[in-house]
């Protein structure tokens, strides 16, 4: 039985469903990513090789460098700046994400709660570089597996993640306008059909 059984509550998704939407275009696959835990994390001055060996060990690889992006065993994670990372995780697994990670570096780091600020959409298919090229102005044609761009669709800031260039990505933007992303990305899905 679920914690929140009881109350009668049930979990909701960025696009306020009760399971991730799932759209499916020819040549194209957007799917709502829901069920992730979240936390960001950054190194605090003078702190960032106690925070890379700490962090290295709890995730099982190495913090990734600028515009990039890695997946070791459950987690996944991504460069967000100049010492300062996201961590994804299954949330059913890593429910308080948040402070394993925290209790993992200690005062080498600080460590915030993520899960509810972020959405995640996944597209893939052969069409992927055509419906992002009309979104936002990273490379994608250019990109390769394990790239972490930061860029701009419909006027929100996102991380673009490149799973297979051409193929396969990840996009995370604010969970408060989740409806608008995906509104964008189904209109350029249109577009190029």
């Amino acid at each position: 039985m679920g914690k929140f059984d009881n109350h009668g509550l049930k979990a909701i998704t960025p696009l306020g469903g009760h399971e991730p939407q799932v759209d499916a275009f020819t040549g194209l696959l957007i799917r709502e990513v829901a069920g992730r835990a979240l936390a960001s994390l950054a190194a605090r001055q003078g702190q960032e090789e106690a925070v890379n060996s700490a962090a290295a060990a709890y995730l099982g690889g190495a913090l990734p460098g600028p515009a990039g992006w890695t997946e070791t065993g459950a987690f996944a994670t991504w460069w967000m700046g100049p010492d300062l990372w996201m961590v994804s995780a299954p949330h059913d697994s890593h429910e308080l994400l948040a402070g394993e990670l925290k209790q993992a570096v200690g005062e080498a780091g600080s460590v915030v709660e993520q899960t509810d600020g972020w959405c995640r959409f996944d597209m893939e298919g052969a069409r992927c570089s055509d419906v992002l090229e009309r979104l936002c102005n990273a490379d994608v044609r250019g990109g390769k597996a394990g790239s972490a761009v930061r860029t701009s669709m419909e006027h929100l800031g996102v991380f673009l993640l490149c799973h297979a260039p051409g193929q396969q990505y990840s996009i995370i933007g604010p969970r408060s306008s989740a409806g608008s992303l995906h509104h964008a990305l189904l209109a350029a899905a249109k577009s190029v059909i």
